[in-house]
């Protein structure tokens, strides 16, 4: 239901999330939240790209949910 989808949610504040977008690139960092359109907003974000090991700090990111492949949580406080 959609209440328990906003309950999830919410449970799962500031943790961090692992979030893969159809261009092949990760984002890394802390869910802030997510607007009606369902786009996610992280913050402290790091940016992998698929052949570079080293990651690109990018701050605080929105990132469309159509362009979201797979969203995990990385972390539990």
């Amino acid at each position: 239901t959609p209440e328990q989808a906003y309950e999830f949610l919410e449970s799962t504040l500031r943790l961090t999330y692992r979030i893969t977008i159809q261009d092949g690139r990760i984002f890394i960092g802390n869910f802030a939240c997510i607007d009606k359109q369902k786009n996610m907003i992280l913050s402290n974000t790091e940016e992998y790209r698929a052949n570079e090991p080293k990651g690109r700090y990018v701050g605080l990111i929105m990132i469309p949910w159509r362009w979201v492949v797979k969203a995990e949580v990385e972390s539990v406080m």
